[in-house]
């Protein structure tokens, strides 16, 4: 599984401050997990990823870095270890599976990662609802066209949007992305934009740039 932009964002924008346990939904190969033990130094993460070979690179990648003491990596569906775990989290965060429809990859692993069949997006945030803490917060990232679904679940679920950003990659092109932050008090919900690049493709603005720029070597 490629490192996509969608992890690295979030990652980055996800507010890490206070937050002593995070939980990572669908770890994948460990990016976000990684992301937020640089930027908390004193958090302790679980990463959760279902498929086996992402696993195993989650694995791999969380003993070769300097924070493989706080992070440990499971092997199960967020629906098993909502069930099962008595932990709740200052963060969770999450660059889940999101299409619900359409041609599926014949790799059973990138259909797992890019398809909501198996953690749909009601369900996410329900476990989130019961996974977190009472002082907690949640962060996720989706396309622009769940705003509405996100919204629809929080409220069932007792959950209100603190932040929002609009992802939008280029001045010609619309929102494509959102990135969320959901608590368990009510709350007004902070707005912002953030557009990724000028026209010219690489050009990325300053915004980008700052929000990323921890993670990308050819942003020093």
């Amino acid at each position: 599984m490629k490192v996509g932009m969608d992890g690295v964002l979030i990652g980055a924008w996800a507010n890490v401050s206070g937050a002593v346990n995070i939980l990572d939904v669908g770890a994948g190969t460990g990016l976000i997990a990684l992301m937020m033990a640089q930027r908390n130094p004193m958090a302790m993460i679980d990463a959760i990823e279902i498929d086996g070979e992402a696993f195993e690179e989650c694995l791999f990648n969380v003993e070769q870095s300097p924070w493989r003491s706080r992070i440990k990596v499971w092997s199960c569906s967020f629906q098993a270890f909502t069930a099962l775990s008595d932990q709740k989290y200052d963060l969770i965060v999450s660059n889940p599976p999101y299409f619900s429809n359409g041609i599926q990859p014949p790799e059973s692993s990138r259909s797992q990662a890019r398809h909501a069949n198996g953690l749909p997006l009601e369900e996410l945030i329900g476990g989130i609802a019961c996974l977190l803490h009472e002082n907690g917060r949640a962060a996720l990232i989706l396309p622009v066209e769940s705003l509405g679904q996100v919204k629809q679940y929080a409220a069932l679920n007792g959950l209100s949007l603190s932040r929002l950003c609009q992802v939008t990659p280029n001045p010609l092109k619309p929102v494509f992305r959102i990135m969320v932050e959901m608590t368990l008090k009510e709350c007004h919900c902070k707005e912002e934009r953030l557009m990724i690049e000028y026209e010219n493709h690489f050009d990325y603005t300053p915004e980008y740039r700052s929000l990323t720029k921890d993670f990308y070597l050819k942003f020093e």
